[in-house]
């Protein structure tokens, strides 16, 4: 299924300012509040719904990214298993539980997150043009079996350490993770041999990542909860996937456009011909015309590149190039001289023979 627009999800416009996104992300999450509603499981996937819509709607340069790439620029490809899916209800408590005023629920300990991965993934331009899954092997680290855990006696299973000072207005109250567990509100008893200091392992997982048509160069997409793994029974980290674009032999991208250049010789701009021309699916038949120019350029609709938001596909543009023969022979050379004197070897353009600069116009129109 794929996701709702996140303007749509918190009932704002694109102009809507920093103080209505909050604002209408506030009214939402009191509404769908899991302590409203007890073992609702709608109420909670829409309080999980407006939480990542505001996650992306309150940062600008996430807002940014968002309403250049849509949900894929995000990671949030429809179906790709990308994106902020995967917040659950502490995470969501911990990014964001200043707009519900300090009071939106007592969560205790300190919730952890694990790092995140990275890898570059390089992709040729028909899978790009089409999409594709991708296995790969990640090394990331996981909880061992047989850890296992005692209440911190620092905090007693807190998380937080409570201090009272006192000053000129009275006394004042603070609390701040404990230093001794790092507000986790437990220490490990024992661990298996082999593991860290925190439990864990290295472990090679196969992942599968689908990767959406249309990704440009450069571009991150994000697989939820496939990173390291946090201490203490956290939060999974992500990993991050950075899009790298191999050059095509004969092929150069445009956005979604494609262009070629194609060299033909004297005799073929002058009796036209039958060529083939390379798409990134294999070859397609094009004929020139009798007396096609140096210079034309000839636009096949459709075979270019597909847009990562679904917006239409680009074309593949032909740009032709009459070759001039750089050696001739005798006989050849004397050919030539007598041409000299045809009315068919001298230029003669006309208004549908294009300029150069109406050709760059009608290359980036």
């Amino acid at each position: 299924m794929s996701k709702r627009d996140y303007y749509e999800t918190l009932g704002v416009s694109k102009s809507a300012d920093t103080k209505e996104i909050k604002k209408a992300y506030r009214k939402l999450a009191v509404k769908y509040h899991p302590d409203k509603n007890p073992e609702n499981k709608a109420a909670e996937e829409k309080f999980k719904e407006a939480a990542e819509a505001y996650d992306v709607l309150s940062s600008a340069e996430k807002k940014q990214k968002y309403d250049q790439f849509g949900h894929a620029g995000m990671g949030g490809a429809a179906g790709g298993g990308f994106g902020g899916g995967g917040m659950n209800m502490d995470d969501i408590f911990s990014q964001f539980g200043d707009v519900f005023g300090g009071g939106g629920r007592s969560r205790g300990r300190r919730v952890v997150k694990g790092s995140d991965l990275r890898i570059r993934l390089s992709l040729n331009l028909k899978e790009v043009a089409e999409g594709v899954d991708k296995k790969i092997k990640v090394s990331r680290l996981v909880n061992a079996e047989g850890v296992t855990y005692t209440t911190c006696n620092t905090c007693h299973g807190s998380g937080q350490i409570t201090r009272i000072s006192n000053t000129i207005l009275g006394q004042m109250q603070t609390a701040s993770p404990c230093p001794n567990c790092n507000g986790n509100g437990k220490s490990i008893d024992k661990r298996p041999q082999g593991t860290d200091a925190n439990g864990m392992l290295k472990e090679t997982e196969t992942v599968k990542i689908t990767i959406p048509a249309g990704v440009e160069n450069d571009m991150q997409l994000k697989v939820s909860g496939k990173g390291n793994a946090a201490p203490f029974e956290g939060i999974n980290g992500d990993l991050i996937v950075l899009i790298q674009v191999e050059e095509h032999e004969q092929l150069i991208r445009d956005g979604q456009n494609l262009h070629f250049d194609h060299y033909i010789s004297f005799a073929d701009a002058a009796l036209g011909t039958t060529t083939e021309i390379p798409t990134v699916n294999g070859k397609v038949k094009i004929k020139l015309e009798e007396g096609v120019q140096s210079g034309k350029i000839l636009r096949l609709k459709g075979k270019g590149l597909p847009s990562v938001n679904s917006y239409g596909v680009g074309d593949l543009l032909i740009h032709i190039n009459v070759w001039t023969p750089q050696s001739l022979s005798k006989d050849e050379k004397i050919f030539f001289e007598a041409s000299k004197k045809s009315k068919s070897f001298t230029p003669n353009p006309t208004h549908k023979d294009k300029s150069f600069f109406d050709r760059v116009k009608e290359m980036f129109g």
